[in-house]
């Protein structure tokens, strides 16, 4: 009973001596503030956004996961950079359909013979 009341209080003084050792227990000075982590790569200011692009981004990593700054800005500058494409291929699109449409009038509209013509 003794030997087990012995290993008892020797293991509460190594939890207590390991507790103070990882807290920094002694000097009482707090541990300084990190520099938070910056996105390294941001997305290119001066050209569409690429495939490449997308697939080297990397967030730094926060306490709590990922910087939301960082990935708010770069949603938004896909997003709108998406928008941009879809309203231009909509366009594209739009101006493909009315230049196929006018092919076939024209088409359908000649006379047979160009010396019908007044």
């Amino acid at each position: 009973m003794v030997m087990f009341l012995f290993l008892v209080v020797a293991l509460a003084v190594v939890v207590a001596a390991v507790t103070l050792a990882v807290v920094g227990g002694g000097d009482g000075a707090p541990l300084p503030e990190a520099a938070p982590e910056r996105l390294q790569d941001p997305l290119p200011e001066d050209r569409p956004v690429g495939r490449a692009d997308i697939e080297t981004l990397r967030f730094p990593l926060a306490p709590r996961g990922y910087r939301m700054a960082d990935v708010d800005d770069a949603l938004g500058r896909l997003a709108a950079e998406l928008a941009e494409r879809d309203a231009r291929i909509a366009g594209l699109e739009s101006a493909l359909a009315g230049a196929r449409a006018a092919a076939a009038r024209p088409a359908q509209e000649k006379p047979e013979h160009p010396e019908d013509q007044p």
